[in-house]
């Protein structure tokens, strides 16, 4: 059921991957944030004592709930019960622009960053105080745009344990939007069609990084139609400049298919920046598209309409890094046991 009381037909169509047990964790409601932009959340947690490593999940850019809904996919809902099931506690939650577009629509100071940090370091204290949790052990694990604010949430000074930055932007959004209309006017002429034109997508591009850009521009001049001081904050934040003030152990995770965020654009920003860190992970896989769905063939579009799971190997890859760091020497292991 949706918030609207319909019927949800995607609900029919998800079914479990077959590396996530539902037998082998618990799910509990919580409520992230407070006050007015307050979101409902749910944290799975694994059975067992613990302590457990934990992770707070960060959706990509757009309204999405906290399964990652899209189509008959939930791409968060694929990692947080297969991180679950192998010993990891994961709190996911639905995006204040999904829970409360109408309250979003109608503050024109809202931010990128109000968008994403609120929430995430209010998961993050949820997590640090469930009982079976490991406190010194809570990662950000972070998807598209919400890889690309992973770092700005650990910048906040929350206890944050490590990174997981999943395609993980680095190319300014304004950019990466002209250059996937220029992709799909090639080889997606009827999707291209319902975007804006590449000469369109350009000029509102070389708006946002105009000097003449003020909160005063029309919205309706900027990518997306988001307001002016939306776009003034993504500006003034370079993720790869924070990330490398961050003294923690970051995983970058790339899909080799990604025609949205690309290996020679994004991960080629984040590789360069932290090339001189011995405590940084970079891992790039094949067969994977934006949302880490394995296939073949040139990413498209449509693809996303049809069932699919998170890659295995992808989850199986971040569990074990998170398990790996956790019991590093100087940190506790996953059972409580000294490393």
């Amino acid at each position: 059921m949706t918030r609207d009381g319909s019927v949800d037909e995607n609900l029919e169509t998800w079914q479990a991957p077959e590396y996530a047990d539902p037998d082998l964790f618990d799910e509990h409601a919580v409520t992230v944030g407070s006050g007015a932009f307050a979101v409902p959340g749910t944290v799975a947690v694994p059975h067992g004592e613990g302590p457990h490593p934990a992770a707070v999940l960060l959706a990509g850019g757009g309204p999405f709930d906290r399964d990652g809904t899209a189509g008959p996919n939930k791409n968060l809902k694929d990692i947080a019960w297969g991180l679950a099931s192998r010993g990891v506690a994961v709190l996911r939650f639905d995006k204040v622009t999904y829970a409360h577009r109408e309250l979003v629509a109608a503050t024109p100071e809202f931010t990128p960053t109000g968008e994403y940090v609120p929430h995430a370091v209010a998961g993050i204290e949820i997590l640090r105080g469930w009982p079976t949790v490991d406190d010194d052990q809570v990662f950000v694990v972070g998807h598209s745009m919400g890889g690309k604010f992973a770092p700005r949430v650990a910048a906040t000074g929350s206890k944050v344990a490590g990174l997981v930055v999943l395609a993980g932007d680095t190319v300014p959004m304004q950019w990466s939007m002209v250059r996937v209309i220029e992709h799909l006017t090639k080889i997606d002429p009827a999707t291209a069609a319902l975007l804006p034109t590449v000469e369109v997508a350009t000029g509102q591009a070389e708006l946002v990084d105009s000097p003449d850009l003020s909160p005063a521009t029309p919205a309706a001049n900027l990518p997306f139609g988001m307001p002016a001081r939306y776009w003034l904050d993504m500006r003034a934040y370079d993720p790869v400049a924070v990330a490398s003030t961050l003294d923690l152990p970051m995983l970058f995770m790339q899909g080799e298919r990604d025609y949205q965020l690309t290996i020679d654009g994004d991960l080629a920003g984040w590789r360069t920046g932290l090339a001189h860190r011995p405590d940084v992970t970079f891992r790039t896989y094949a067969a994977d598209d934006h949302m880490f769905f394995p296939g073949t063939g040139p990413s498209m579009p449509e693809d996303y309409a049809h069932p699919h799971h998170v890659d295995p190997e992808v989850v199986a890859d971040i569990a074990d890094w998170l398990r790996t760091v956790s019991a590093a020497p100087g940190r506790r292991g996953p059972a409580g046991v000294p490393a």
